[in-house]
This record gives C-alpha cells, structure tokens and sequence, in this order.
C-alpha cells in the first residue's frame, strides 16, 4: 500500500533560504505541531494534532491545577471523582494547613491562610435521594460526579520583590530553562515553577485520601527522614505503630523527637546565614489493595516514581531496599512467602517495598523522594542576565531554607492521586466481572459503623 508522510512546520519552521525569519515571527505565526500522515486508499489525509500538557495528571481521577505564585489564586479541578461522597472544605483544610507558608521559623515567612473554596461538583443532599444501602452518605455536601473546581486566593503577593529577577535568571531555578521553552515567563515568584502550585495537588490529594481511607482503609503517612546531614536512622520508626500525631509533633515533621530537635538546628544553621540545605522525606501506604498498577510502562512504582518527581526541588526516588538492595545477593534480597493466620499469601520481609511486578502485593509500600537545597537564597551568586550578560545577583523574596517540612503533604498528596487512579482501574478493568476466588480479593467497601465514617 503506497504510503506518504508529510510534516507541518513547527512554528513556522525556517527554509534554508530564509534564515533571516526567526526575529521577525509573528504571533500568527505561532501554529501547532501537526503530523499529517495519508495513505493511498484515503482521498483526504488524517491530521494527528500533537498539542502540549503538563498540568494535568491520572486516567480516571484526573486532575488539572492551575494559577501562578503571584497571581489572582491558585487550585485544581478534579474529573472522575465517585458520586455521594460527603465533602466540604473543612475536608481539604487540614492537609493545606500543613502545607502552608509560614508556620514556623524554618519555613518561608509569607503569609497565607491558604483557606479554599469548593466552587462546583459538590450539592446538598436530600432525603429522599439515597437508598438505605447508601448508609454513609448524609445529609451535607455530597460530590456529584462532576468536576470538583477548588480554588485558593493569593492575599500576600510582593511582586515588587522579584524585579531583579526579571532581568537576571536565577541559578538553579527554572527561570531560565521557562525562557528556554517559552520565550517568557512569569517573574513573580516563578510562576508556575513555585511550589505554591503544589495547592492545587494538595487539595486533590485530600479527595483522593478520604476515598483511600473510607474503601480500603488505606493511610499514607510522610516524614521527613533527612535535613541536610541530619540522617534518621533506618529502622528507628516503628512503620506499622506511626501515627500522623507523631509526624505532626515538631516542626520538622520528624516522628523522632531526638532528630527531630537536630534536624531544626542544621535548618537554623543555615537559614540566619541566608542559605539553604535540602533532605528526604519517607512514605508509607498501609492497607494497599492488591491488584494495583499494571505491567511494563505503567507499574505502580513508575507511576509514584512519576507523580513524586513532579513535585518542585526534587532530585531522587528510591523505592523498597532502593539503591541498597544493590549490595545485597538474590538470597539475600528476596522476599520469600508465607500464609499468614488468616490464609492469606504474604511475605515474611518487604524490600520489595510492596509492589512486584508493578503491582501492589499487599504489603506496606514504601519509598524515598529527596529534595535538593532551595535553588533562591539571599546569598551573592554568579549568573546570566536575559539579554546575555554575566553579572552577579542577589535575590529577594521570601522562600523556604527547607523544602521537606512542608514537602511532607505534598508528597502524601502526590501518592493519594496515584492510587485512587489506580484504584478506579483495577475496579473498572479485574472487579466488572465475578473475580477468581482461587486467587483475586474483592475491592469492597468496609462495613463501618455510620458514627465512625469521616466522609
């Protein structure tokens, strides 16, 4: 079958005889990226439109955030989240008080209350409308199945503390790599590059933790597990015992009092110096359905390593034994099974760290993300202005000295989206019909008393 392949051209793409085009491009000259592919049996060609994303993430549960550091407000809409669930914004409140500015001293002093507002998929229940079965709906808020919209407004904006910034790329930001892809940006605060983004995922990310928790009984808890050289021990946190009153105790999120208090003290060292450090902040999901993930492209840990590493400032991800399982033999590293009291297939150790095969086994899950040093310091540093000259800068602004404490909801909230996608696609694809008995558990609700229900 004769066959032919021709390109549009991106952005006006130059000839060889106009070299001379690009600085006088036009904004209708700005198309986008268009394949056309046409083959012989066709009398007209089908046009494959090629457009750009980024700030939308999941198949099922999916979520767009949108807004700029300094702009009007920031926050999400969320598609696909179930119908007659009990929401309100005193729901999401609690993870975005976590993540806030200025909670204390070894993180950034703007002020924020970050209060939201549910705009749209969530309406007064009725009566009349549920069926006795439908036991855990009440008569308050109740989603829907349309889109959630969330917002959260901006009421501390200094945008006048960035204008050193528009001429001067910050080194180590994204300020420069904007321009590199964009031909602008948005100065104040950097834009969508700031981690006041993160709100809109945070918010998400409490929708999809009410679920988790009300399905399957699922918690995921973070830590922060290093500040700069301040390393929490392995082993020194009890993962099945830990509780969000632990992790909440101190300002650095540490569960461990003792490297908690020397944790705030490397983040002091160098906040009164006007620098920065970074760290790692651990994460666990107890009572993960098993089924979860797919195989090759989309396994479950890919998917988290994905949704972690899209977080501002992060730099790494481990995942079960991570990069230590390295030193170990097969013997050594495998997870062998067993049957537990209740007959059910386990495994007596978890460097697996949950998932095998890209598919969630049952086990705890377990992983790492680590955060480099806050790229914007009050410090002298060397960089390149925007029209080419080298200069010096020193930046203004207010920003955190340490990114993990208040990386902590963030991460859970990443995790959150992850799974409850992940959920909503192993119910749609294994749960439509009868499972295997022989093999397969139920995805079922759990029978709760009605007073003890959060949602």
């Amino acid at each position: 079958m004769a066959s032919s392949l021709s390109t549009k051209p991106f952005l006006g793409a130059l000839s060889s005889d106009e070299p001379s085009r690009l600085g006088s491009l036009r904004h209708s000259d700005l198309r986008s990226a268009i394949l056309r592919i046409s083959t012989g049996r066709q009398s007209r060609p089908r046009t494959l439109e090629i457009r750009a994303a980024g700030s939308t993430y999941g198949n099922y549960f999916r979520v767009t955030t949108f807004g700029e550091s300094h702009g009007g407000g920031v926050g999400c809409v969320v598609d696909g989240c179930p119908p007659r669930i009990r929401l309100s914004e005193a729901d999401l409140q609690p993870d975005l008080d976590r993540r806030r500015p200025g909670q204390s001293r070894i993180t950034t002093p703007r002020k924020e209350t970050d209060t939201c507002h549910i705009y749209s998929g969530v309406a007064e229940a009725a009566d009349n409308i549920f069926l006795k079965t439908d036991a855990w709906c009440f008569n308050a808020g109740y989603t829907t199945g349309s889109p959630i919209m969330i917002k959260v407004p901006n009421t501390d904006q200094r945008g006048k503390d960035y204008s050193e910034m528009s001429m001067a790329y910050r080194p180590s930001h994204a300020d420069a790599t904007y321009d590199f892809k964009y031909g602008t940006r948005s100065v104040e605060g950097g834009g969508r590059s700031s981690a006041r983004e993160t709100i809109g995922r945070v918010a998400a990310g409490a929708i999809a933790k009410k679920i988790l928790k009300a399905y399957a009984g699922t918690e995921i808890l973070a830590y922060v597990s290093q500040a700069h050289k301040v390393v929490l021990p392995e082993g020194l946190v009890d993962h099945e015992t830990l509780t969000l009153d632990q992790i909440e105790s101190n300002i650095a999120r540490c569960p461990d009092p003792e490297y908690a208090e020397k944790m705030i003290a490397a983040i002091d060292a160098v906040r009164v110096r006007g620098d920065s450090v970074g760290g790692v902040v651990t994460c666990i999901v107890r009572n993960v359905p098993r089924g979860l993930g797919s195989p090759v492209f989309d396994k479950l840990e890919a998917e988290l390593a994905k949704a972690a590493l899209s977080l501002p400032a992060t730099k790494g991800f481990e995942f079960g034994s991570g990069f230590a399982g390295t030193f170990l033999t097969g013997s050594e590293h495998n997870d062998e099974f067993f049957m537990d009291e209740h007959e059910r297939v386990r495994t007596r150790t978890n460097r697996s760290g949950g998932i095998q095969g890209g598919i969630s086994n049952g086990e705890t899950i377990h992983m790492r993300i680590a955060f480099k040093p806050t790229s914007t310091i009050s410090r002298k540093q060397n960089t390149v202005t925007r029209d080419k000259k080298e200069t010096e800068l020193i930046a203004r602004g207010r920003h955190d000295p340490c990114v993990v404490p208040r990386a902590v909801p963030m991460v859970e909230a990443s995790v959150a989206l992850v799974l409850i996608d992940q959920l909503l696609a192993q119910y749609a694809q294994c749960q439509l019909f009868p499972i295997n008995p022989a093999f397969q558990e139920p995805l079922q609700l759990p029978q709760l008393e009605e007073t003890s229900i959060s949602f």
